[in-house]
């Protein structure tokens, strides 16, 4: 096992191992046979609003089964690699497609390592006024500093069209899209490098790879995490961190953030909130970083759009109001009169519900026995934790008796990491750029996958305006009510 196999580390792989095992007992073994083969395009399937149900890709990165509670990383389970694992292989595996040997593991660490000092950067990113930004603004911001510092890819040569060469799906949003798809796989136009002499073919290869390649996605996975670290002190008006070269990805990170050194038992938990967070199938952010890359803006772009995206409350911020809404509780007592009270005003219960899950979140699985005990733990130190847990869980029974075996509605990833993280110190207002440090490692990998066979996201959408109005001049219109 990758971590000091102490007391309190041992417990969490404990309470893993039994959440794992509880889950398996609960559900079946087999996957959804029509949405895990390959496909015969174009496909027929039900699109609903936002395009709910599209298929948009092929992809071996990970897999989310929401009627069983499956996560799956290239073909791992998720409670496993919580056990066993760290973000650091996960994030490997996710990028790579397997696991990493003993030396490719310490090459990818050292290339971490190299990456966590930005002190350039950093400099850059003091001159703005970050503890008046919100984090996720000023993380976004951070991203593209880290773009122009490392790569210089605002130069002139970096746009050059003949770069786009080395894929050779790319669309032009100039073609004719407007009708129906046939499914060719590749793009109706696109660069031929045969037509290109070698030298020039090297010269863009290598342009290319600066700014599309495995080393920026490292740089990325990262420098958001020293980012996310530095604006967390810049905002208590503390100045960053140099990063700890003996600690972790998940170590540095708290260190970074915290100026503390984190307990084994700290650093173990970050270790897996990460995990948890690294990939969820074809989400907002997601979605929002693979449309920006499909365009061949480089990866930089690709992640801030991911950020810019899970920034918002509908996707990244589900936990800190998880928080506000079981301190307004005020106690586990008082659970069952609010949570009658919501059912009536048809109030929504942050924490619940899942637009795939409809069955128990498998991250909530691993979260909700952790959060309990850290919470059991400081609560000689500050109760408010254990107390927030008790409403939590009391929060959960009622929840399941209304809604659970009829809706389908259980605890997501959101009810239980915003009391992990409290119990660590960790503000609420850091918990979505939490999300973000983990999710850089899915985004990217999604990425460099769709980037192999790439083709322009070009939805359309069903035009419901009118027709044959006629220009009125300015003073003949009427206002329109």
């Amino acid at each position: 096992m990758p971590y000091r196999s102490d007391k309190e580390t041992r417990a969490i792989t404990k309470i893993i191992l039994e959440a794992g095992a509880k889950a398996r007992k609960e559900t079946e073994t087999t996957p959804e046979p029509d949405l895990t083969k390959p496909m015969d395009w174009p496909v027929t399937c039900t699109v609903g609003p936002g395009l709910e149900g599209a298929i948009a890709c092929e992809t071996k990165v990970g897999y989310v089964n929401g009627a069983k509670g499956w996560l799956i990383y290239r073909g791992y389970d998720i409670f496993e690699l919580c056990a066993y694992s760290t973000f650091e292989e996960v994030s490997y595996l996710l990028l790579n497609g397997n696991l990493p040997t003993h030396s490719q593991l310490e090459d990818y660490k050292n290339q971490l390592l190299k990456y966590r000092n930005m002190n350039k950067m950093m400099s850059i990113l003091m001159g703005y006024p970050i503890e008046n930004m919100n984090s996720m603004a000023a993380i976004r911001l951070g991203s593209n500093l880290m773009r122009y510092e490392l790569l210089g890819a605002d130069a002139e040569h970096i746009r050059d069209m003949e770069t786009l060469g080395k894929v050779i799906s790319s669309d032009e949003d100039s073609i004719a899209m407007e009708t129906v798809p046939k499914g060719e796989k590749n793009a109706i136009y696109h660069f031929d490098k045969r037509e290109m002499d070698r030298s020039e073919i090297k010269k863009m290869d290598t342009k290319l790879e600066s700014v599309m390649g495995r080393e920026s996605c490292y740089h990325l996975i990262s420098g958001v995490a020293t980012i996310a670290a530095a604006v967390a002190r810049l905002k208590k008006r503390r100045l960053p961190l140099e990063p700890d070269p003996t600690l972790s990805h998940a170590g540095n990170f708290l260190y970074m953030m915290t100026g503390e050194k984190p307990t084994p038992l700290e650093e173990r938990v970050m270790d897996i909130a990460l995990i948890l967070h690294a990939d969820h199938g074809m989400n907002a952010s997601t979605f929002a970083a693979m449309v920006v890359a499909s365009t061949l803006a480089d990866i930089y772009f690709s992640v801030g759009s991911g950020i810019a995206a899970l920034s918002g409350p509908l996707h990244g911020g589900a936990n800190e109001h998880v928080l506000y809404m079981l301190r307004d509780i005020g106690g586990s007592k008082n659970v069952k009169k609010w949570v009658n009270k919501a059912i009536k005003e048809k109030k929504r219960v942050m924490g619940f519900g899942h637009r795939v899950y409809k069955a128990y979140d498998p991250r909530a699985r691993v979260l909700g026995p952790i959060a309990e005990y850290l919470a059991q733990r400081t609560r000689h130190v500050n109760d408010e934790n254990w107390k927030m847990f008790q409403t939590a869980q009391s929060l959960e029974k009622e929840i399941l008796d209304a809604f659970g075996r009829d809706k389908r509605i259980f605890p997501n990833v959101d009810f239980y990491s915003g009391i992990v993280y409290s119990c660590m110190g960790i503000p609420a207002d850091m918990f979505t750029p939490i999300f973000a440090v983990s999710r850089v490692s899915g985004w990217t990998a999604r990425v460099m996958e769709y980037l192999e066979n790439n083709r322009i996201f070009r939805p359309r959408a069903m035009y419901v305006g009118a027709f044959d109005r006629k220009y009125v001049q300015e003073e003949d219109r009427e206002e329109v009510k």
